[in-house]
């Protein structure tokens, strides 16, 4: 069979140029498959719009249905003595704070050495001893020190165990010869956690070398003892070992931030911001639903543009639900309407705030509107019903999730037509190339014998002298 570049070489005809021409006309047939596979990968994209928006709904409609949040308190401090937070077993009350000391770390310096990378702790490996606090009280904790470790590497020692109680560093203190200095801090704030002491386990480990004496605690450097916090609150005097304050009122921790004397206010109060944050955000997720879905079912009567879900069944029955319960209410409760806490349904489809009075409703009749959106033991709330129907649309079997497979069905059934066609258009080009090939050496053979006889006639008529 001739291939197509050779085509029309024997007969002098345009065949690859007739071929091509079949072959577009052939693949023509393709295009409606083309554009039926166009439209539900659109419906596709649309449908997952139309789910991004009952997702984003159902998120804001579940803080709503979230009981807890009705029972949220919010703490609010004048003064910069300390801040404060407050947790649900908290009760509502207004407290008085005088910090007089914050909580600190308890510090300890050694004597120096003349550098940090000689071995200053003798031939054998030893036993560094900290000790903690004051007298009967007081604590030890101990950390293993290899032999012939320099000050580098006794601090290195210290970080790496995690029971130390003490971060340590070293420090230059600008004195001649002896300036650095092992530097010892707490890890814990408060008197009992204060480093007091430290000594090695055999006498005077570094006198040797002319370094560090730190066996007795007689010649330990530098030391500042970690102390306490002090507090009053509402005339109650509270001491703590940290700045974190629990327990002091109930439900709310403090952070003490400044001592000396320094005052704060701190109100403890029902968190209202959440709540109307809760209500506003639940009526913008329903608004921009609602815009989306104005968007996906458009038509320009001017362009003749339409939405992609113009006329869809499944976003009739989406709005139909949702007006459904929306319009329904509650069965029980002081409020059983959105328009009975100030949302109303306005003609195009949105929801509206009357500010006002559910700035009323949640300074006043908390307890209600909870009942009202998050339902009690026995009845579902709005926001229950919501979330329920929002559940069944979006759910496997729903009738979002239905459309989505329907439209992905038709997809791959489309595929299968677009390869079963494409293949059967491969079969009747070929069969037109095969054609064609035969056609241009019949044509060829055909022109061949004409020359053949043109050639005997011309020599039959000089034979017979005739021009």
């Amino acid at each position: 069979m001739a291939s197509i570049s050779s085509l029309g070489i024997g007969s002098g005809l345009d065949l690859n140029g007739l071929l091509d021409q079949l072959k577009d006309a052939e693949r023509g047939k393709l295009e409606p498959i083309e554009r039926q596979l166009e439209s539900q990968q659109t419906r596709i994209s649309a449908y997952g719009q139309l789910k991004s928006g009952l997702s984003s709904f159902q998120s804001a409609i579940g803080k709503l249905n979230d009981t807890s949040m009705y029972e949220s308190l919010s703490t609010s401090v004048s003064g910069e003595s300390v801040s404060a937070t407050a947790d649900e077993t908290a009760m509502p009350g207004s407290y008085n704070i005088t910090v007089d000391t914050l909580a600190t770390r308890g510090t300890l310096a050694s004597d120096g050495v003349g550098d940090t990378e000689t071995a200053i702790s003798g031939t054998d490996d030893q036993v560094m001893t900290f000790t903690f606090g004051y007298g009967d009280t007081s604590t030890t904790t101990g950390v293993s020190i290899a032999a012939n470790s320099s000050l580098e590497a006794i601090r290195d020692a210290i970080n790496a165990d995690e029971s130390a109680g003490v971060d340590a560093t070293i420090i230059n203190d600008g004195s001649d010869g002896t300036n650095y200095r092992l530097a010892l801090s707490s890890r814990e704030t408060g008197a009992d956690a204060s480093i007091s002491n430290f000594s090695f386990n055999i006498a005077a480990p570094f006198a040797a070398d002319g370094g560090v004496n730190v066996d007795d605690g007689s010649s330990t450097g530098t030391h500042q003892a970690g102390t306490d916090a002090s507090l009053n609150v509402n005339g109650v005097t509270i001491t703590s070992t940290s700045n974190q304050v629990e327990g002091a009122i109930q439900g709310v921790t403090l952070n003490l931030q400044e001592g000396g004397g320094a005052t704060s206010s701190v109100v403890v109060e029902q968190d209202t911001l959440a709540v109307r944050e809760a209500v506003t955000g639940f009526v913008k997720a329903f608004n921009d639903l609602k815009g989306s879905i104005g968007e996906l079912t458009a038509f320009n009567s001017e362009t003749g543009q339409a939405g992609d879900l113009l006329g869809d069944n499944t976003v009739r029955t989406v709005e139909s639900r949702l007006r459904g319960v929306l319009g329904g209410g509650v069965a029980e409760g002081q409020f059983s309407m959105l328009s009975n806490v100030g949302i109303s349904m306005q003609l195009d489809g949105t929801l509206e705030i009357d500010n006002d009075k559910l700035d009323d409703v949640i300074a006043n009749d908390q307890g209600a509107l909870a009942e009202f959106f998050a339902g009690t033991s026995d009845e579902t709330g709005m926001a229950g019903k919501l979330d329920t129907t929002l559940s069944q649309l979006l759910g496997t079997n729903g009738a979002v999730q239905g459309a989505i497979s329907g439209a992905e069905s038709s997809i791959e059934s489309l595929g299968n037509r677009y390869t079963s066609m494409e293949q059967s258009i491969d079969r009747t080009i070929d069969r037109y190339r095969t054609q064609f090939g035969q056609l241009d050496g019949m044509i060829a053979q055909m022109n061949s014998t004409s020359s053949y006889l043109t050639q005997q006639f011309d020599a039959l008529d000089a034979q017979l002298g005739r021009d």
